[in-house]
């Protein structure tokens, strides 16, 4: 007798999660909401760039910010008191990474419908947060040079996942083997209509075209609310 043939039918463990994150861009796009879903792995910046990038933004945007962790409210403390920039803090118990779920629970304890934009600072890592659609309207991420440029080859999903990619402490370039050239081959090579930035967040160089064309982006954003 021939042995039975089996067949395995799979349903995507992200298929539930991708139809809650398109529902919540929907609903952010009609109330004019933009989400950024900002991912690193830790002691890239992250905080330290958000924050020069707030200070330039908040005057000419309403901004709220949210900052995931496994635990502590460090972050959320620290935007709070260096740009006065509504902060709450989201602790994903354990969790490594935020869904659109978490996400919508976040969004429950900021003023959604009076905000331009609002940031999602991720839990720091490069592998989790890339596989879960929060329901932000871009991903961004932040590489910073110590780590290294080979970065965008070893963690593929992250990078082909992010529309910007923000290369952080160029400042101290001559003191790693880090070649700018060839991290840019292999960004582009995971997504080639990736945005990249390079900067330094601690002097602020390179950190003005960032937030311009994050500006650019909520305004455009904001300007298709209604098509």
């Amino acid at each position: 007798m021939d042995p039975i043939r089996i067949i395995e039918i799979k349903k995507s463990v992200f298929a539930d999660n991708n139809e809650d994150a398109e529902a919540l861009r929907r609903e952010l796009k009609a109330r004019g909401v933009y989400l950024l879903n900002l991912m690193s792995s830790p002691g890239s910046g992250k905080t330290t760039t958000l924050i020069r990038t707030l200070n330039l933004l908040k005057d000419r945007l309403r901004i709220a910010v949210m900052e995931a962790d496994i635990d502590s409210d460090v972050d959320a403390v620290k935007i709070k008191e260096a740009t006065g920039v509504s902060s709450i803090q989201l602790h994903t118990g354990g969790m490594c990474h935020l869904d659109a779920e978490m996400t919508r629970q976040g969004l429950s304890g900021v003023d959604v419908p009076d905000l331009d934009l609002v940031v999602l600072e991720n839990v720091g890592n490069l592998v989790c947060p890339a596989e879960f659609d929060t329901g932000a309207v871009r991903n961004a991420m932040i590489l910073s040079v110590p780590e290294g440029d080979d970065k965008p080859l070893k963690y593929p999903l992250m990078f082909s996942v992010c529309d910007t990619v923000v290369i952080n402490k160029i400042d101290v370039l001559p003191y790693f083997d880090f070649n700018l050239e060839k991290c840019r081959e292999y960004i582009l090579r995971r997504n080639p209509r990736a945005r990249i930035f390079p900067l330094c967040a601690k002097t602020g160089e390179g950190v003005e075209a960032f937030a311009d064309w994050l500006y650019g982006e909520v305004i455009s954003w904001k300007n298709t609310q209604n098509r």
